[in-house]
């Protein structure tokens, strides 16, 4: 008889340690605010966000959810994130290189917007600490027509030195203008490069045209990339862009009908668009 307790005993216990093991299995579900991670390249560096985002949910967001006037983290659980590799302007006020805090006070027709060097401060704001401050600027806040369910924070109309890194959210849009001052670098890069055994010609004319610089220079540089590179029907391109612009219609003609060749041997359709419309452009 007591080994059949012993055993029964046995059983029940196993059975209820089983039964624990399962109550403790882990639910899996998507997370509420998402992590999102951007990367762009910008000017000579590049511009990391790491932020998460929440979600409108039939709310009423500023003004009610995020309160005006007060400091917000600009998204949710962890603290806003963004990156510089290079030294950029935010509405002309300089950041160094660096990761910093993303903090705003959204207002009805403004924000605040606050760099912050404190990167665990998370949404404890009743803790921020105005010294911890970077900077501190003013942007204006526009609304949309349309409504972005979840905060979205972008990079877009990016050029060589100018970008705008926007937040949307719910019918509310913040743009802040993005600058860098890559000229003078750039400019020491092309002077070494024409200085080292193998100069990238290509480049640095494409960069000369591309900024208003010098075009006989610019010239001279494609000149000698298409003698180095025959059948690089973009160089050949770029050479009857600056000849256009420099007034000498021949010559701009003949080069883009070699481009055009060229891209047709290459299979290259775009850049056969592109000859042709330069052609048509320039009748």
């Amino acid at each position: 008889m007591k080994m059949t307790i012993t055993n029964k005993a046995v059983l029940f216990l196993a059975f209820g340690m089983l039964s624990l093991g399962v109550a403790a299995q882990k639910i899996t579900v998507p997370a509420p605010s998402p992590l999102q991670t951007l990367t762009q390249k910008f000017g000579l560096g590049e511009v990391t966000i790491e932020y998460s985002r929440p979600a409108v949910k039939g709310r009423t967001i500023f003004g009610d959810v995020v309160p005006y006037g007060k400091i917000w983290r600009t998204g949710a659980n962890a603290t806003t994130k963004i990156t510089f590799t290079d030294e950029v302007k935010l509405e002309g006020n300089t950041v160094k290189p660096g990761t910093y805090g993303l903090y705003t006070i959204p207002n009805k027709d403004s924000w605040e917007v606050m760099l912050y060097k404190d990167l665990t401060l998370n949404g404890n704001v009743g803790d921020y600490k105005t010294e911890n401050e970077i900077l501190r600027f003013k942007v204006k806040s526009m609304k949309i027509p349309m409504k972005m369910e979840s905060l979205m924070i972008n990079i877009g109309d990016i050029s060589a030195t100018e970008a705008k890194l926007t937040l949307l959210w719910e019918n509310t849009v913040v743009a802040i203008k993005m600058t860098t001052d890559i000229d003078a670098r750039v400019m020491e890069s092309i002077d070494a490069s024409m200085k080292s055994e193998k100069p990238e010609y290509f480049r640095a004319a494409s960069y000369y045209f591309d900024n208003g610089k010098d075009l006989k220079q610019a010239l001279t540089w494609a000149t000698k990339a298409t003698e180095e590179n025959p059948t690089a029907f973009y160089m050949f391109n770029l050479k009857a862009r600056i000849e256009y612009k420099l007034g000498d219609k021949a010559a701009g003609k003949a080069d883009a009908e070699k481009s055009i060749a060229l891209a047709k041997e290459a299979k290259n359709d775009d850049y056969v668009a592109l000859g042709e419309k330069l052609l048509a452009e320039n009748k």
